[in-house]
């Protein structure tokens, strides 16, 4: 435990932590600082983790519940992990949009987990934004406007589904080409830090429960620009064996596509969440 330093990245979220070996078993201590960081900063961070996917996996597992992603088939061995990649010859990235994982699901995931194995000579960092505070800095009549309004989400979203089709193409599962639908707060309270955040995404978010698109629209268009103000946000730049963990709950994310001719892989594994209120 002495060991263990947590390091902020930017004013607005996101930590590093060092002093923790996950080929290591990590002590009760240990696996709470983590949990703690977590909640703390909303995204946390671990390099030098030369880990293979079954430690990445028993990782995860102490954090929360590995499920499969909906659209990708997992790895043979491990379905729950997905690989989340791009090739040279590829011009678009996966998930390359500001977004919080599969908000189409009924019950949106806890947190999602990335182990980097092959990363390009530049570019290819991740942006991450902190929806409490986008949130947080609303005025009070809109936080009342906002309250109970319905957000309407779903996996056909052009702008986000488009970043699908490389992967969907070579690694698609069996519901690759369903359509997923699924309706949530635009406000949600964590629930376990009992804070609000914004649960909304330009990916995903379609519309507003009981509105046209016409009123709903310059709405949701004012508060994606809120979402990703720069001082909510924080980057980070991979290297080689690194970890990220976020917080869907309240976190959103946007991995940068600024290195076409190279390829960059990564682990994926998604955690099991609640019903979002």
């Amino acid at each position: 435990m002495a060991n263990i330093t947590i390091k902020k990245i930017s004013g607005a979220l996101g930590a590093e932590i060092s002093g923790i070996d996950l080929k290591q078993k990590l002590s009760s201590e240990e696996i709470h600082s983590i949990k703690q960081a977590f909640l703390d900063h909303q995204v946390i961070f671990l390099r030098n983790q030369d880990i293979d996917a079954k430690h990445f996996l028993n990782f995860a597992r102490l954090i929360g519940k590995p499920i499969k992603y909906p659209f990708v088939k997992g790895l043979n061995e491990f379905p729950m992990i997905i690989e989340v990649k791009k090739l040279k010859h590829e011009k678009v990235n996966f998930g390359g949009i500001w977004h919080s994982d599969t908000t189409y699901l009924k019950v949106p995931p806890k947190a999602s987990m990335l182990l980097s194995q092959k990363i390009p000579p530049y570019g290819g960092d991740t942006m991450f934004a902190n929806q409490y505070l986008a949130y947080e800095s609303l005025s009070s009549t809109m936080k009342q406007l906002l309250d109970g309004l319905i957000g309407i989400s779903s996996s056909a979203k052009a702008d986000v589904s488009k970043t699908r089709e490389d992967r969907i193409k070579n690694d698609g599962s069996a519901k690759a080409n369903e359509v997923l639908l699924a309706e949530h707060p635009i406000v949600r309270t964590h629930p376990e830090t009992g804070k609000k955040s914004l649960f909304i995404n330009i990916a995903h978010t379609i519309g507003i429960k009981g509105m046209s698109p016409e009123e709903s629209q310059p709405l949701l268009n004012f508060l994606f620009e809120r979402q990703i103000k720069p001082e909510f946000t924080c980057r980070f730049s991979w290297t080689k064996n690194a970890i990220a963990l976020w917080d869907n709950r309240c976190v959103l994310h946007n991995p940068i596509n600024d290195y076409h001719g190279f390829e960059r892989l990564m682990l994926r594994i998604t955690l099991q969440g609640d019903k979002p209120a």
